[in-house]
C-alpha cells in the first residue's frame, strides 16, 4: 500500500510527489498523459518559448536604434516550432530523472473508494489520495472547437503556419499573451471581449495601458462587445480562450460522494475534500489558476496530509500574477480598485518607466510601476507593473506584499543603479 496516490502529474501534482519523496513517504503519480501537465506541455513553457522568439524577432527589426544595421529579418515559423518542441522535450526528461523513487503510472485513473484506484494494470491501494487532475479549455455552444479553424489554446501552440487574420475571442490572460504574439508574427489580430476592460482582474491603468499599446500595434480591441458580432468567415483562424474548466470528469468523484461545484472539487482551507484522506490541489480545486499556485498548493495538501496535528491553511492573499504581453505585465496583492472596494484607506505610489534610466538603455520605456499602501500603516498590499521586465520585477513586491513590509523598508531598501529595480524605491520618494 502506498502512502500516498497522486492523480494528475502536473504542476500540482509533480511537486506535491517530490514533497512526498522529501518526507519519506511511499508515493504513486498516475497521469494519462505526458508527466508536466498543461503548463509544460499546454501553457506556461510552449507559450512563453513561442514569445521569446516573437520578442527577439522583434529586436532584430529596431536593431538600428542601437546602432547596428542588420538585413530585414525573415521568419521561420517551423524553426520556432520545433524549438518550442525540443525544449518541452529537455524539460520533460528533467522532470522524469527527478521522479527517482516514485512510482509513475502512465495510465487513466478512477477513484473507486477511499482508499483505491482503478488505473489500467489494476488497483492502486493509498492511504491518502490527492487529485491534482487540472483544468482543460472552456467551450463555447457557439463555437465549438474543431482542430482546424475553431482551436483553443492548446490547439493554436500546434500550428503549422502564421495566420493571416486572428479573431481572439476573450481578451483575458490567455488571450492578451497571444493577441501580442500573433501580432508581433504578421497576423492582422481582433480581439473579443464582453467586459468594459481588457483583462477585467488587474488595475484599471493598467489595461488601458496595454489596450493603448495594442491599438498602436495594429491590433482591433474591442470590450463591451458580443463574439457574435463578428462573422467567423472574415478570418483566417479563430482562437476562443473565455477561461478553463477544472479536468475532473471520469475520475469517479461523484459516484464517491466527493464535493464538486460546476466540475470544482470543493476543499476546505487545508485542501481536504469532505472525505478525510483525499485532498486536492491546483486548477481542478482552485479559483486562482497559476502554475506556480497549483506547486505551491500541492506542497501544502502533501505537507497537512503528513502532519494533520500542524496542518497550515491555505493563503490565497499574496500570489502574483504575471502576463507576457508587450510590454510585460506584472500584479500582486490588491489593485487600486480593489483596495477601495474593500474600504481600505490607501497611498498610491507611482513611477514611469519613462525617467527610468535602464528603460531609456533598453529602449522600452512605455509603462509604470504603481504601489498600493495602507495610508495609516504604511503596509504595502499591492502592486501592478507594465513595463519592462515587469514578470521579474513584481517578484520583489511579492517579497514586499507576502512579509508585510512598508513603505518604509522598501524606501530604505539599497538597489543597484543602473537597474529597473531602483523604479520601486522611485516611486516611494
Amino acid at each position: 500500500m502506498y502512502d500516498l496516490a497522486i492523480i494528475g502529474a502536473g504542476w500540482a501534482g509533480f511537486n506535491a510527489s517530490l514533497k512526498a519523496k522529501q518526507l519519506g513517504l511511499k508515493c504513486a503519480l498516475v497521469d494519462r498523459s505526458e508527466i508536466g501537465g498543461t503548463c509544460l506541455n499546454l501553457g506556461c513553457i510552449p507559450t512563453k518559448t513561442l514569445i521569446q522568439s516573437a520578442k527577439v524577432f522583434n529586436l532584430i527589426k529596431k536593431s538600428s536604434a542601437f546602432g547596428i544595421n542588420t538585413p530585414e529579418p525573415a521568419l521561420d515559423f517551423s524553426k520556432i516550432q520545433d524549438r518550442k518542441d525540443k525544449l518541452i522535450q529537455q524539460l520533460r526528461s528533467g522532470m522524469r530523472s527527478r521522479l527517482s523513487g516514485i512510482d509513475f503510472i502512465a495510465s487513466p485513473a478512477q477513484i473507486i473508494s477511499p482508499q483505491e484506484i482503478k488505473v489500467s494494470s489494476g488497483t492502486l491501494q493509498a492511504k491518502n489520495i490527492l487529485i491534482a487532475s487540472g483544468s482543460r479549455p472552456y467551450e463555447l455552444a457557439q463555437f465549438k472547437f474543431d482542430s482546424q479553424k475553431v482551436l483553443s489554446s492548446d490547439e493554436i501552440l500546434s500550428l503549422k503556419k502564421i495566420p493571416g487574420t486572428l479573431l481572439i475571442i476573450g481578451g483575458g490572460v490567455i488571450g492578451c499573451e497571444f493577441a501580442s504574439l500573433f501580432s508581433i508574427l504578421g497576423s492582422k489580430v481582433t480581439i473579443v471581449e464582453k467586459m468594459p476592460q481588457l483583462l477585467p482582474e488587474e488595475d484599471k491603468e493598467v489595461a488601458k495601458k496595454i489596450e493603448t499599446q495594442f491599438k498602436k500595434k495594429g491590433i482591433k480591441v474591442n470590450t463591451n462587445t458580443d463574439d457574435l458580432t463578428f462573422n467567423p468567415a472574415d478570418f483566417d483562424t479563430l482562437l476562443v480562450c473565455v477561461g478553463r474548466t477544472p479536468q475532473t470528469q471520469s475520475l469517479g468523484l461523484e459516484k464517491l460522494g466527493i464535493g464538486l461545484d460546476k466540475g470544482r472539487v470543493i476543499v476546505d482551507d487545508y485542501l481536504r475534500t469532505n472525505i478525510k484522506n483525499i485532498y486536492a490541489a491546483g486548477d481542478c480545486a482552485s479559483k486562482i489558476m497559476l502554475a506556480h499556485f497549483a506547486g505551491y498548493q500541492g506542497i501544502l495538501a502533501v505537507q497537512n496530509l503528513a502532519d494533520p496535528a500542524n496542518a497550515k491553511p491555505d493563503d490565497l492573499t499574496s500570489v502574483p500574477a504575471c502576463i507576457f504581453t508587450e510590454p510585460e505585465i506584472g500584479s500582486i496583492g490588491l489593485n487600486e480598485d480593489k483596495a477601495e472596494s474593500k474600504g481600505i484607506d490607501i497611498d498610491i505610489h507611482r513611477f514611469d518607466f519613462l525617467g527610468s534610466g535602464m528603460a531609456r538603455i533598453m529602449d522600452e520605456t512605455e509603462g509604470f510601476l504603481k504601489i498600493i499602501s495602507e495610508k495609516k500603516s504604511g503596509m504595502v498590499i499591492g502592486a501592478s507593473i507594465i513595463g519592462p521586465k515587469a514578470t521579474e520585477l513584481i517578484g520583489i513586491m511579492t517579497l514586499a506584499v507576502r512579509n508585510s513590509l512598508t513603505v518604509k523598508n522598501l524606501r530604505q531598501t539599497l538597489f543597484a543603479h543602473p537597474t529597473l529595480c531602483e523604479t520601486i524605491t522611485e516611486a516611494l520618494r
